[in-house]
């Protein structure tokens, strides 16, 4: 159980939207619960559409399958896409620091990329951390150095400049989760819509629950969570 925060562009010159989520996960997928709106808590109202929307989801069998699809497939395309980064690019020794190894990354030239999301990686540079003691992954970040082109520029691109950076930590032991996750990319698809892949996430107050929880104690755990007064109830300063 943890708390999310995510930040979204302001679209047409509106102000950024801030959202801060209580997060759960059970057996069937993970469940949230919007606690604020750009530093305004929900009012009354607002929380039982939350608390009613909650429940549904928790007792729906077809939407849980649905929940628990999308999340995989989420978590499938992020595991494939960094299963790419040792072919899409060449990394050297850089410094070693705090039980971090440092390694500096660009683009493998006899790489052919077969995805869009490897054409991305295939097009940056950047930095790469390593747990040195567990062997796992600590944080990543990069440039893109040039443009991106999808299918010949017929598809879209994207312009050189976006930026990405993700940060994982140990939360148990042998249990790590991303606690930053920043992206930045802009480009045009279709010569006309301009799209903006933008997105700052950070996840923290991390709280063990049990492995067998299920949606509908997952639901009640949030309830508690989100109406008893204590010290997660308000949400994290900006």
């Amino acid at each position: 159980m943890y708390r999310r925060r995510v930040i979204q562009p302001g679209k047409q010159g509106q102000s950024p939207r801030t959202e801060d989520r209580e997060v759960i996960q059970s057996t069937g997928g993970e469940l949230d619960a919007l606690l604020s709106v750009n530093g305004q808590l929900l009012t009354p109202e607002q929380r039982t559409q939350e608390d009613t929307r909650i429940q549904r989801l928790a007792t729906n069998a077809s939407e849980l399958r649905k929940l628990q699809r999308d999340q995989k497939r989420d978590a499938e395309q992020t595991e494939q896409m960094f299963r790419t980064l040792p072919d899409a690019v060449i990394s050297s020794y850089a410094s070693r620091q705090d039980g971090l190894i440092e390694l500096k990354f660009r683009p493998n030239p006899a790489f052919r990329a077969s995805s869009r999301e490897a054409q991305v990686f295939h097009a940056m540079e950047g930095g790469i951390w390593i747990d040195s003691k567990q062997n796992r992954l600590a944080g990543i970040e990069g440039h893109l150095t040039k443009e991106v082109k999808f299918g010949g520029g017929l598809l879209g691109h994207l312009d050189p400049g976006g930026d990405f950076r993700i940060k994982q930590a140990e939360m148990a032991p042998g249990h790590w989760e991303i606690t930053v996750m920043h992206v930045n990319m802009r480009g045009k698809i279709l010569f006309f819509k301009t799209i903006g892949v933008q997105q700052d996430e950070t996840q923290s107050d991390f709280q063990r629950v049990p492995d067998d929880l299920t949606p509908i104690q997952a639901a009640a755990r949030l309830h508690a969570q989100t109406h008893i007064a204590g010290p997660r109830e308000r949400p994290p300063k900006k």
